[in-house]
């Protein structure tokens, strides 16, 4: 491998202005600096092709001016990923992410640290902590305001316990978009209003709209969830009456939603969104009826910050500045306060974290809307385990990575699969039934309006092949459907494994099967990815195959 190009300190980050938004979503509970690879297919289809966040590789360096072999361009793509993650080193963790937010509020007075979601899920930790060892690191970090998604699988219980005896006084839990099913009142407040140097700013609050349906409605029983654009336009027209100078939209809808969302709202000056994982390296400038909205969006994993700066002057944004920050581990001493907190979160667990299940010889990664090596895995340990023919996994984006000639832990297991509905079925399925499990997800990622993308990417399969056009219309994208390349009967009944029912079920923990498989496995060696043959993406720079 070439020599790679030296970078500057990519912290020295001059604040413009008065105004000053510090942003982090989706890091799912990843306490510790990790490895994690973007995706090499993020296939935007229809009016999302070809443009941010659909491009990946070098497309998405050369949309962006980002040098190759740069700390940047590995940040930003999967090009190269295991040489590049060597040099590099691992990004994120709470310990230098305090860093970093110290350093840039000590330039930036009065700055709030926004956090979009996702942040209470994600690591054995969380799990076996109910959230508790997230809401801790939170507030230590300074969380100001936040909203949620995979927050409200903890249950709502143990969702209003933490928001009443946790975090009053500290952070502020907003979701406009959340109502009460009988009565139809808010569960949560919609806004505060912060006045940051003289300038009165609103940031309003939207939780995922279709938690309920990407994940079990059980555990949210009695709340009524949505996009509510209307309800959101009566909400900035509200601040806006109550003299609000600056409105920012905290979301957790995913990219294209954001995008659609902000062409037909008015009033909002930005929204920092989350959700969908995508690291948009400058805010997009969304044209709406009254004006411009900046939409952005800061990856997982605690691996970006965006830092957003409004100049205001006689109620006008005069300038505005936005940077997103890869965290890089190695360029950040970690807060001792936090390394401390950290370490006795961990301490009562560390034996079981570092319990060693397997090695693996092959890059193990998730992320991008087909199959990922971890995904794999996991299919293969479904399969195996459970003697079925057919193995599904959920499109889930969170889930770190782990390098060639890596130990693979239970920690690292649990970043794939802690979570609070992790029963492993087996059931039979028609072929008939097989399709349309494949033609309902590819409908839920590659339909033209973003209003009815629900999150999530492709499930993943093992033993089942199939082809898929994207760009096709509903029930029409997927076909080609084959088991040990023989064509699958619509009318025959296949023995399938899988997890993560949003129906209530029973059955063993995913996290004890795929255990099982690598303890017996001992070394994983290189897996071969079940792709689908993917049609009609000719020139489409959201797909690197």
């Amino acid at each position: 491998m070439a020599a790679r190009a030296r970078t500057q300190n990519p912290y020295d980050i001059a604040p413009i202005g008065n105004v000053h938004l510090l942003h982090m979503t989706d890091a799912h509970a990843q306490l510790m600096p990790v490895h994690y690879r973007e995706p090499q297919a993020n296939i935007g289809v229809h009016n999302a092709r070809n443009r941010s966040p659909h491009l990946v590789g070098k497309a998405l360096l050369e949309r962006y001016h980002i040098a190759v072999d740069t700390r940047q361009a590995h940040a930003y793509t999967h090009l190269d990923y295991s040489a590049a993650a060597l040099e590099f080193g691992q990004v994120g963790g709470f310990a230098h992410l305090a860093t970093l937010i110290k350093q840039l509020k000590a330039v930036r007075p009065g700055a709030l640290l926004l956090d979009g979601g996702d942040l209470w899920q994600g690591s054995a930790t969380a799990l076996w902590t109910q959230g508790q060892d997230m809401v801790d690191a939170s507030k230590l970090l300074g969380i100001d305001v936040m909203t949620g998604h995979w927050e409200f699988t903890l249950g709502t219980e143990r969702v209003q316990s933490i928001i009443k005896n946790d975090l009053g006084g500290h952070t502020a839990f907003l979701a406009q978009n959340i109502r009460d099913k009988e009565f139809g009142d808010p569960v949560f407040p919609g806004h505060v209003m912060r006045e940051l140097n003289g300038v009165p700013v609103a940031i309003i609050g939207q939780a995922f709209p279709y938690t309920p349906v990407a994940n079990p409605a059980y555990l949210m029983e009695g709340w009524s969830f949505g996009i509510r654009e209307r309800e959101l336009q009566e909400k900035i027209d509200e601040v806006r009456r109550n003299g609000a100078q600056i409105v920012v939209l905290l979301s957790h809808n995913g990219a294209d939603t954001d995008i659609k969302l902000a062409s037909r709202v008015s009033g909002l000056d930005a929204i920092l969104g989350g959700h969908t994982h995508d690291a948009i390296p400058s805010a997009l400038e969304v044209k709406n009826p009254k004006g411009i909205t900046l939409v952005t969006n800061a990856g997982s994993n605690g691996k970006f910050l965006g830092a957003l700066d409004f100049d205001v002057r006689g109620g006008r944004i005069k300038n505005w500045s936005y940077k997103l920050l890869p965290v890089f581990s190695d360029l950040l001493n970690p807060d001792p306060d936090m390394s401390s907190l950290i370490s006795d979160i961990r301490a009562p667990y560390a034996e079981q974290l570092s319990e060693v299940l397997a090695t693996t010889d092959d890059l193990l990664y998730r992320r991008g809307n087909f199959n990922g090596s971890f995904d794999q895995l996991i299919c293969n340990a479904l399969r195996d385990e459970l003697d079925a023919e057919i193995a599904f996994s959920p499109g889930f984006r969170w889930g770190t990575t782990l390098l060639p000639a890596s130990n693979i832990t239970m920690e690292d297991l649990m970043a794939q699969v802690a979570i609070t509905y992790p029963a492993v079925t087996v059931n039979e399925m028609s072929g008939a039934a097989l399709k349309t499990v494949l033609e309902d997800v590819a409908d839920n990622l590659f339909n033209p309006d973003p209003y009815y993308q629900q999150g999530g990417d492709m499930v993943r399969v093992g033993g089942l092949g199939y082809s898929i056009t994207p760009t096709a219309g509903a029930g029409e994208r997927i076909g080609n459907l084959s088991l040990n390349g023989q064509s699958i009967d619509a009318g025959k009944s296949y023995k399938v494994a899988g997890w993560a029912s949003v129906h209530r079920v029973e059955g063993e923990p995913i996290w004890d099967v795929v255990g099982r498989w690598l303890r017996s496995q001992k070394v994983v060696g290189t897996l071969l990815i079940e792709q689908p043959q993917v049609n009609g993406l000719t020139n489409n720079l959201g797909y690197a195959g």
